[in-house]
Formats: C-alpha cells, structure tokens, sequence
C-alpha cells in the first residue's frame, strides 16, 4: 500500500462490517490502527509488515466517551469514520426517537469525532479524512428517508471540510458504497406500520427488497481496497463512489430529469 500520510490511524464501528474491513486492511499494510466500537472486546493485534490494530470501546454519541479516546491522541494522520445505523419506515410515520437516533449516530457521531481529530490533522499539517456515506445520500431511498438524510448531511459536511481544512494539508473525502453484505442489514431498526396504516404491506415489501440486494450485494472489501488506495492519494477526490455500477448510476443520475429518476426508484421500491 502506497501511503502518503502516515501510519497512525483512526477507525471507528471498527467491531464489525465495513469499520472492521477498513481496520484490519489498514494494520495489515503497516499501519498503528486504533478501532473503536461502542461494544467490543478490547484487544491488541500485531500483523506481519509491523501493523497493530488497537480495539478499544467508544461511543460516537457521547461527548465524553469521544473525548477520552479520541481526545487523548497524540495524533491522526487518517481517520475513517464507519460507525453508523440505519432506520426504515415511512417518512410520515416512523417515530421520532427513530429519526433521533438515526441523525445522532450517523451525523453527529461522525461531527462529534471530527472535532477531536480534525485539530491534531491541523497541527501536523497533514491528514486523511474519511467518511463513509452511502449512494443513499446521493439517491434518496424510499422507506429510508432518515437514513438518507443523514447520509445526504454527510456529504455536505464533508465538502466543506474539504474545503475549509484543505490549505492545512488535510484532504477529506466521502466514500459512497451501495449494497453491501454486513450485519448492517438484520441491525437495522425497522418501523413496521399498523394494519389500517396507508402504508401497511408496502413497507413491508420495500423494505425486504432492501435486504434482498444487501444480502446479494458487494463484500466489505470493495469498501476497505478504496480506503487503501485513497491512502496513497494526495489529491483525492471529495466523493468516491463504491464499485463500476455506483460510478455508472451516479454519473447517469445527473443526465436524468429529477421527475424520471423518481419515476425508477418508486418503481423499484413502491410497486
């Protein structure tokens, strides 16, 4: 692996999924790696090549807990941000300690972090931060309105610290995967509408639907090898998506009309 920042890495949702991917791929080519969960058990790896991976446990949604892992390093030169969860249900319905919790984990978890680590990249001059998204953010999901929400915050926020952090040395970037197979599917916090709900049964249906290509989709590699090769970039691009169809469906979508692109989703989710 090319590396043009430096060894001292940062991941966090490092127990599972796409966080243990990136963790594990980071040691594996040389790199200090602190991982970290908000349940895990705490462990030291050594790899061949003079990896580490440290797991400790941290909880994005707590200011304390943020601050006194991430706080307390002495520096970051990349820092992948994979902690996140996901909530389904109609916009109109799904209760607000659903939204609540979607927004906090998956937006302000990832603020909360940026704030620790952000300033040390600033010291030193130099840094790589990571965010993983999802094309959600990019193509609202039907039945996921809160996740994708919180994923399209994400690459809002991400833009402008790329912007703002840029003549500092430090490069930001959003990672876009589609489906992909993790326990993000069956974690997933699902409001299932009352029998006489206008939206009983086709909920339901899109929400499996949403599984079905999750559980077919893309292994937590296809994450991990762009996180390796963004390493040895010094002018990454600000939003990468995951894979050649993402590419394909990110570069059509801006051809297509808003009211067509529309007219596919709630085919592919409402009918």
């Amino acid at each position: 692996m090319k590396n043009v920042y430096g060894k001292r890495a940062f991941v966090t949702g490092a127990s599972s999924g796409l966080g243990k991917a990136c963790a594990e791929a980071l040691a594996q080519n040389g790199c200090d790696v602190l991982g970290v969960s908000r349940s895990c058990e705490e462990t030291v790896t050594d790899y061949p090549g003079g990896g580490r991976l440290t797991l400790r446990r941290m909880d994005v949604t707590d200011d304390a807990s943020v601050e006194a892992v991430a706080g307390a390093l002495p520096g970051v030169d990349i820092a992948v941000l994979c902690a996140g969860m996901g909530v389904s249900g109609p916009a109109e319905e799904l209760p607000m300690e659903l939204a609540c919790r979607q927004m906090e984990v998956n937006y302000f978890g990832v603020l909360r972090v940026g704030r620790a680590v952000l300033p040390k990249m600033r010291a030193q001059g130099r840094g790589l931060f990571l965010v993983i998204g999802s094309v959600a953010g990019r193509v609202s999901i039907p039945m996921q309105s809160h996740y994708s929400s919180s994923k399209y915050a994400l690459e809002a926020y991400t833009e402008a610290v790329e912007m703002e952090m840029r003549r500092f040395g430090v490069r930001a970037c959003i990672i876009e995967p589609g489906d992909t197979r993790t326990g993000f599917t069956d974690a997933r916090r699902k409001y299932v509408p009352a029998p006489d709900s206008p939206y009983a049964g086709v909920c339901e249906k899109s929400v499996a639907a949403m599984e079905r290509d999750e559980r077919n989709g893309r292994p937590p590699s296809s994450v991990s090898d762009v996180v390796l090769k963004l390493v040895g970039r010094r002018d990454p691009p600000v939003r990468v998506a995951v894979g050649f169809p993402y590419k394909a469906l990110m570069f059509i979508k801006r051809l297509l009309p808003d009211r067509l692109a529309r007219f596919i989703l709630t085919k592919l989710y409402l009918s």
